[in-house]
């Protein structure tokens, strides 16, 4: 089987290549520029570097693959950038997958396509509509949600209109190694490492610690991916989480819980949201009734991992500086 991931070189991307490249499967991955290094992969994977904003960019690159699977991934993702830019964060994750439709339909390709949206699509739901279901309508809050919403409905536009095998994966707040610290996991980890490792002072700085998510290890997303491939209904939509959600407090305290060090906790205006949402998890009896998919890692055990990560990347970054210093 030839995958195709597009956003490989984003955080789900490498973890789903991973998991693929253990099952077997031909990796193929494009992002927008080449990515410099991927050796966390087991093996290499077959590159390309196109803007899947240029639809004859996409043309090219589906002509030329012609994979049996489509994991879309690539997109903006990150709710605070949406408030301040939205039109590109509507553009880039939108038109790439318009294109990609289009390309398929050219071509008539026969590909199954995943394509990733977000819990986001839901938008603020009241304590009497929780857990979020499948068939919760779609209210989002932010120009994210409204980006993830156009790709949901054009997804299933396409399945309904040309035909096209699609599967949409409403992924919850996931967390993992080598997630961009502008998430909130990630963000709270590597303010730890530094001060362990004495380059900040003993000060973490927070947003809205209130809030409560469904956050799932992004090697149980990546692998639920997978599975709605091998087993998931064309044109449906799966919500992907655990089914239980934890307060940002608690990843916090959780997180400060592994480290020796006392740290300050101050709160920090800067990262407060336009509008958050307090509560949300999922209902995922879809998604594991139909594939057996259950997550294999604890939420705890997630956050040791993002904070090691986190220890082993900041210590490097100590140590190349003292190298580069007393060369």
């Amino acid at each position: 089987m030839r995958a195709l991931i597009t956003g490989i070189s984003g955080f789900a991307g490498g973890h789903l290549a991973q998991i693929l490249l253990e099952q077997g499967v031909e990796v193929l991955g494009v992002a927008r520029s080449s990515p410099k290094n991927m050796s966390y992969l087991s093996q290499p994977v077959t590159l390309f570097s196109a803007d899947l904003r240029d639809p004859h960019a996409v043309d090219r690159l589906i002509d030329e693959v012609r994979p049996d699977v489509i994991y879309h991934l690539a997109g903006q993702a990150f709710v605070p950038l949406a408030w301040d830019k939205p039109w590109d964060t509507i553009e880039n994750n939108i038109r790439p997958q318009l294109n990609i439709l289009e390309a398929m339909v050219k071509y008539q390709l026969k590909a199954r396509l995943l394509v990733s949206t977000s819990n986001e699509v839901y938008g603020r739901i009241s304590e009497d509509q929780l857990p979020v279901r499948e068939n919760t309508p779609l209210r989002p809050q932010n120009p994210y949600g409204v980006s993830k919403v156009a790709q949901d409905l054009l997804a299933l536009q396409y399945h309904l209109s040309h035909g096209i095998d699609i599967i949409r994966a409403r992924a919850f707040n996931h967390i993992g190694p080598r997630q961009s610290p502008f998430f909130v996991a990630a963000s709270f980890a590597k303010q730890i490492a530094q001060v362990e490792a004495g380059i900040n002072e003993p000060v973490i700085r927070v947003g809205n610690l209130e809030a409560q998510r469904d956050f799932t290890d992004v090697s149980d997303v990546t692998r639920a991916y997978t599975l709605l491939v091998a087993h998931g209904q064309a044109g449906e939509a799966y919500n992907v989480g655990t089914g239980r959600a934890y307060s940002i407090q608690y990843l916090l305290d959780v997180l400060l819980s592994y480290s020796n060090i006392h740290i300050d906790v101050v709160p920090n205006p800067d990262r407060m949201r336009p509008s958050d949402i307090p509560l949300i998890y999922a209902d995922n009896s879809k998604l594991c009734s139909q594939t057996g998919w259950q997550p294999l890692y604890r939420f705890e055990d997630s956050l040791l991992r993002v904070l090691n990560y986190w220890r082993e990347e900041v210590n490097q970054e100590h140590k190349n500086l003292e190298i580069k210093h007393e060369s």
